[in-house]
């Protein structure tokens, strides 16, 4: 039998790297994700070098993407050479890159949406070489399951994304809601995901959630049909620019006198999920129901106590009301 890569061998020949002029380019970026809340800024490590180095400096593009969930399709974030560079899309007059040193290419993000969270490339290309490295980015967060006014397991894929931005969040994804579950989330009605599966995640197993036999976790549907299926959906949100509070008022409202009463307040009624950050990042407690803006009653509970609900932490819900007056929730930017 021949040897490798000979013309009788089955195994092709693979020539090994080839470095011009015996020269390597090394793109160094941090393995561990790195953790921010919406409305920071924040930099996206990102360092490169040669080996062995460099006598004389060449003519560097540098070029920031950011991947989809499926580590394809990447999008332009940002192309650079020299001092002059360019943004793209959303990301355009909010990102620009710090060269504190020669063989840096550190991305900086100004005002963070909750959108940024994700894997981003920074690729390196000299001219004669092209090396990269994976920068992950995520949010502290608060994902929730959420269900429109008309019901239960009401909304295919794209009107489930709708119904998440709607209430000043995005759709999930399967790692944020694996987080969450991680945190104690325990809800029994199946959601859409980021990814396009269906999904819920269960602390206390029992019959009507998979099972008392299943070991808890996150139980699955797979990937269903985007326009065809319908479900409920899991949404994320996170810190807030603004305060949330209970509106103090002389008078229950209906939810139109609720929406005037916080106009008139110099704020706006509070959204979903406005009311589920101001919750889990400032501890907003008030055991008392309130309008929010989709037409739900909701409160608030931080420190559980006797004729505030159930013993955990958490949002309360009464449901949709066709009618009756309430107190409200209102959101004023800071």
């Amino acid at each position: 039998m021949g040897s490798p890569g000979s013309a009788h061998s089955p195994f092709p020949l693979f020539p090994p790297p080839v470095h011009f002029n015996g020269v390597k380019l090394v793109v160094e970026t941090p393995e561990d994700a790195i953790f921010t809340y919406r409305g920071a800024n924040i930099t996206l490590p990102c360092r490169y070098h040669y080996e062995p180095k460099l006598e004389t400096p060449r003519k560097i593009r540098i070029k920031w993407s950011k991947l989809r969930e499926d580590n394809t399709k990447e999008r332009d974030v940002l192309v650079a050479i020299g001092l002059k560079h360019r943004s793209f899309g959303e990301f355009r007059g909010r990102v620009h890159l710090r060269q504190r040193g020669e063989q840096e290419a550190s991305l900086v993000i100004s005002d963070l949406r909750l959108q940024d969270y994700g894997k981003y490339r920074c690729e390196v290309i000299d001219g004669l070489e092209d090396e990269s490295g994976i920068v992950e980015l995520e949010l502290r967060g608060v994902v929730f399951p959420y269900q429109p006014h008309h019901g239960r397991y009401r909304l295919n894929f794209h009107e489930a994304k709708k119904a998440c931005e709607e209430q000043d969040a995005v759709i999930a994804s399967f790692e944020q809601l694996f987080k969450s579950w991680e945190e104690g989330l325990d809800w029994c009605n199946a959601g859409w995901l980021l990814d396009g599966t269906v999904q819920y995640p269960i602390s206390l197993p029992r019959e009507p959630c998979g099972g008392k036999r299943l070991a808890p976790g996150i139980r699955s549907y797979g990937e269903r049909h985007k326009n065809l299926h319908y479900f409920d959906v899991f949404c994320f949100s996170s810190a807030l620019k603004g305060k949330v509070y209970y509106l103090a008022h002389p008078e229950k409202l209906t939810l139109e006198e609720a929406k005037q009463a916080c106009q008139d307040d110099g704020a706006e009624i509070a959204k979903v999920g406005q009311l589920y950050a101001a919750w889990k990042f400032f501890s907003l407690d008030r055991c008392d129901a309130g309008w929010l803006a989709d037409g739900s009653i909701r409160y608030p509970i931080a420190f559980p106590r006797p004729n505030c609900g159930p013993p955990e932490p958490g949002v309360r819900s009464f449901g949709f009301p066709d009618k009756g007056k309430f107190g409200v929730y209102c959101y004023k930017l800071n």
